[in-house]
């Protein structure tokens, strides 16, 4: 209370100071709008745009401090500057590391103007007040990049920018900081607009920005140095950039949203064309890192059709057969091996497909961009485009079809970050590979792998290694027909994809591909109405619908015939991202012409599944490696 004795009031500060509680009172100073720049503090590791900066200090008769390079470049440029050195009295020492430490600089960026001590004690210290500080830092993330050793990387932390950056926006009041060459454009505009002066606002934006590129930079020092100790601090540091704004995130009320660069790095891809949205982006990079993966692992051309981020279908660019073209629709159509791995793509699920996103992992040409056309889709991600390919794309839903053309070079980094209802999470990159040497443990009665079995599972395994789990998926001839995702009981991902396969395998029914349409019934209308032909599950006003789509209505297709058709399938593989818990998995996967299996195990039931499969014949290889993705 306020008539507590001195002593009390003592020692409860020191008590609450010990707990850390008490902060720091606010200096009080005189907070105006609008501050004229008189003195300018000048040195900059990038000169990008100096000479128009230095011009424009020289016009408005600004007396400069620098340093080195610096100041004999802003010399050329007409300005007054003086040295900094000869300012403090101090010369630059130890080979440049100590050039603007010193209270005459940080004084005059500190000071609270309209504080009567503040200004006795700089005109007693002769300090001169600072209005603007340019400033940008030594490249450390290039040192680093480069490969630089221990020492060279150490040379390059700035010590001197990021205390005369960090004590200019904090002084924001008074003081305009000025930590990016991007933002010489919008100062010189400001204070032409501002008759030689910036107001407070401004100041504040760019304190703001300031801070966050001190903390960047900070967080890059403190990821690399981590690297480099046995102890690595506790506290992790990640920072992203906003390069592109989003409409929204997953849901329009989720605003605002952004794409970002990590730790200072570049994108993997440029936007060519359209704009794209978060789930958009979302599928993109899952798709392109699976069909990159699956080119490198199988050394074909690769394609994917993601649906909120999962494979509807993923493929390898191996030539189709005559029926394939027929139920695929593509009779006439130039098929280029990139055509044909999205062709299959697209295929294995073309009702899941419909607004798909796209991958593939070679460069588009025109067969491919033609095939794309016709189709229903959001975007596409690929290392290039055939110019002709190009136009064609751009010119996909009246220019808005999102065009992103991915960086071959990109690694992404080892450890991911993310948060999640106020928890932060952090992982090892999941950058196994996924090759033929997983397959070489066959626990199987049944040993034979043939090459196609061996590329099948391979195709599997990485689809399903980018696909939200629990996952399984089916595979055949280079192309996934059956992906089961996102379900809690492994059999249910089985029979999910399952399902699928069936509606795949069924498309090739004979009574299925002699449906007469009429004519004018659109593509993606054909292919949903094939597929409800096929579950036959139709109530009567769905029927009533469905059946105006022909010139007659077809025949059903009886269970019997569906079950002596699917009872002919053979040679499909099955993979799983996790080990299989029960037999009941391979019970309903021998239904659908599995014949090879490929898993992590590791589950106690694991002789009984393999019992499961010698007794239906399969070949079973334990991968060792578990595949989950959330």
């Amino acid at each position: 209370c306020p008539s507590a004795p001195v002593s009390a009031w003592r020692i409860l500060s020191t008590v609450l100071g010990a707990m850390g509680v008490l902060t720091l009172s606010a200096v009080q100073g005189q907070v105006v709008n609008t501050v004229e720049i008189k003195t300018a503090l000048v040195s900059v590791y990038d000169k990008t745009g100096l000479k128009e900066l230095g011009e424009f200090l020289a016009e408005h008769k600004v007396h400069v401090l620098s340093t080195g390079g610096t100041a004999a470049k802003l010399r050329e440029y007409g300005c007054t500057v003086q040295d900094v050195a000869d300012y403090t009295g101090s010369p630059e020492i130890l080979d440049g590391r100590v050039k603007t430490l010193h209270p005459k600089v940080h004084g005059a960026l500190l000071a609270a103007r309209g504080n009567e001590k503040h200004e006795a004690e700089m005109k007693e210290h002769g300090i001169r007040p600072i209005d603007l500080v340019v400033v940008n830092l030594y490249p450390f993330r290039e040192a680093v990049s480069k490969g630089g050793d221990f020492a060279n990387c150490i040379e390059n932390i700035d010590i001197g920018g990021p205390c005369m950056i960090r004590a200019s926006a904090k002084n924001n009041a008074h003081v305009t900081i000025v930590s990016d060459p991007g933002q010489y454009k919008k100062l010189l505009e400001h204070v032409r607009g501002n008759k030689g002066s910036t107001a407070l606002a401004f100041r504040r934006n760019l304190a703001a920005a300031a801070f966050a590129l001190t903390s960047a930079y900070d967080a890059a020092v403190s990821q690399w140095m981590a690297t480099q100790v046995e102890e690595p601090p506790t506290t992790k540091t990640v920072s992203f950039e906003v390069e592109r704004p989003l409409k929204y995130g997953c849901n329009p009320h989720q605003l605002p949203a952004g794409l970002c660069s990590v730790n200072g790095g570049k994108l993997p891809f440029d936007v060519v064309a359209g704009i794209p949205g978060y789930i958009n982006l979302l599928d993109a990079v899952n798709a392109w890192q699976l069909v990159y993966e699956l080119a490198k692992a199988t050394g074909k051309p690769a394609a994917a059709s993601f649906k909120h981020a999962s494979p509807a279908g993923a493929a390898i660019g191996v030539p189709l057969s005559e029926a394939e073209v027929e139920v695929y629709e593509v009779k006439g159509k130039p098929l280029s091996p990139v055509a044909t791995a999205y062709v299959r793509a697209r295929n294995a699920d073309p009702m899941c497909s419909f607004g798909d996103f796209v991958a593939v992992s070679h460069v588009v040409d025109v067969a491919t961009a033609n095939i794309l056309k016709i189709e229903v889709s959001d975007g596409i991600i690929a290392p290039g485009f055939e110019p002709e390919a190009l136009e064609i794309l751009k010119a996909k839903k009246g220019g808005k079809f999102i065009v992103l053309q991915a960086d071959n070079d990109f690694v992404p980094p080892e450890m991911e970050y993310r948060m999640c209802g106020g928890l932060g999470f952090m992982q090892k990159r999941n950058d196994k590979i996924c090759d033929a040497t997983l397959l070489e443990k066959v626990v199987t009665s049944k040993k034979d792998l043939s090459e196609q079995a061996k590329l099948d599972m391979i195709l599997g395994m990485i689809a399903i290694k980018y696909t939200q789990s629990n996952s399984v998926g089916y595979s055949k001839d280079g192309m996934m027909i059956g992906v089961g995702a996102g379900q809690q009981s492994r059999v249910d991902c089985v029979k999910l994809a399952g399902r699928k396969l069936s509606t795949w395998r069924l498309r090739f029914h004979p009574k299925v591909v002699g449906l007469k349409f009429k004519e004018g019934v659109k593509r993606q209308d054909r292919v949903n109405a094939r597929v409800r032909y096929i579950e036959g599950d139709m109530d009567e006003a769905e029927y009533a619908q469905w059946v105006t789509q022909f010139d007659s209505a077809p025949a059903p297709l009886t269970a019997h015939e569906k079950s002596e058709f699917l009872s002919g399938l053979s040679g499909v593989t099955i993979a799983s991202d996790a080990f299989f818990p029960f037999r009941d998995s391979i019970d309903h996967a021998q239904k659908l012409g599995v014949q090879f299996v490929a898993q992590p195990g590791g589950s106690v039931a694991d002789e009984e599944v393999i019992k499961a499969c010698d007794a239906y014949g399969m070949t079973m290889a334990f991968t060792n490696l578990r595949l989950f993705h959330h």
